[in-house]
């Protein structure tokens, strides 16, 4: 393929509600057309009701029709094209799987966001498994009922079903494209993360941390970033940035509280690191979430 990032469009995504971190909407079409090349940070599942739409991922082509569903990975590109002659209904499901990370889940879900993985080739699942696209299909008509209704705890009910369809994908890979970690290696990494989680307010230290894991500097670095996929630097950047994304979105507290709270006393780092995550500054994103 001869199309770039650099020439594609950088889509960003905007969420109704940050505290579930996901966009979803029904569209329909009736005329020729299509999006030129673009890519975004979130993960998107297309799912479509009536009609044709065809669709392009990086080098890989999909023509969709009714009750179809495709996966499009974070920072993938692609584009569709839309024909006058098919009365086109879906439905497009944006959201960003960082945010439905826990600990029960890291492992999982960390495998399929770790770079150079290419998430649109679990679309043979959809393709060989009906049954598959067809849970994935009702998973996503039940999220945009609950978006659109906003029943109490209709948070809990998208993020479930986000995770339902997730975890249909994982038990149903046949082809084993997503590469497991060990859960013996989890189980020793335990005391490490639950230590972090506990001590997001201070400066946490990786000698103390390769203290409580019994092993060496040099060992535990490796180690952990093949286990996590990920540095211990950036895991530890990553907990502090979602605490005190859930601290500005839901107290009443300066910035600088906030990055007291999480051992990043120093406001110019802060910011740099708030921004890597969000692209944004914290007041910004105060402002643009709440």
């Amino acid at each position: 393929m001869e199309i770039s990032q650099n020439q594609a469009i950088h889509e960003q995504i905007t969420f109704e509600n940050p505290f579930i971190s996901l966009r979803i909407f029904q569209a329909s079409s009736d005329s020729d057309g299509g999006s030129k090349w673009h890519y975004h940070k979130e993960l998107e599942i297309l799912c479509i009701l009536e009609g044709r739409l065809d669709v392009n991922v990086e080098e890989s082509q999909y023509c969709l029709t009714g009750g179809d569903v495709i996966i499009i990975g974070a920072k993938e590109l692609h584009k569709d094209r839309r024909y006058q002659a098919y009365g086109l209904k879906y439905i497009v499901l944006q959201f960003d799987i960082e945010q439905f990370v826990e600990n029960s889940t890291l492992n999982y879900f960390r495998s399929i966001s770790e770079p150079g993985f290419a998430l649109h080739k679990l679309n043979y699942i959809f393709q060989e498994h009906p049954s598959v696209a067809r849970q994935a299909l009702e998973s996503v008509q039940e999220i945009l009922q609950e978006v659109q209704d906003k029943r109490e705890g209709y948070e809990m009910a998208a993020s479930l079903q986000v995770k339902s369809i997730m975890l249909a994908l994982l038990r149903n890979d046949s082809r084993q494209l997503i590469r497991m970690k060990e859960r013996g290696d989890m189980t020793r990494l335990k005391p490490v993360l639950d230590y972090v989680e506990e001590n997001l307010e201070n400066r946490i230290q990786v000698e103390e941390v390769c203290r409580i894991a019994n092993v060496s500097y040099y060992y535990f670095v490796k180690y952990f970033k093949k286990v996590m996929g990920m540095s211990f630097l950036e895991y530890v950047n990553f907990k502090k940035i979602k605490k005190a994304e859930r601290m500005l979105l839901t107290q009443d507290v300066s910035v600088t509280q906030v990055a007291d709270s999480i051992g990043m006393p120093n406001m110019a780092h802060f910011y740099k690191v708030f921004k890597k995550y969000n692209q944004c500054s914290p007041n910004e994103y105060r402002k643009k979430m709440g």
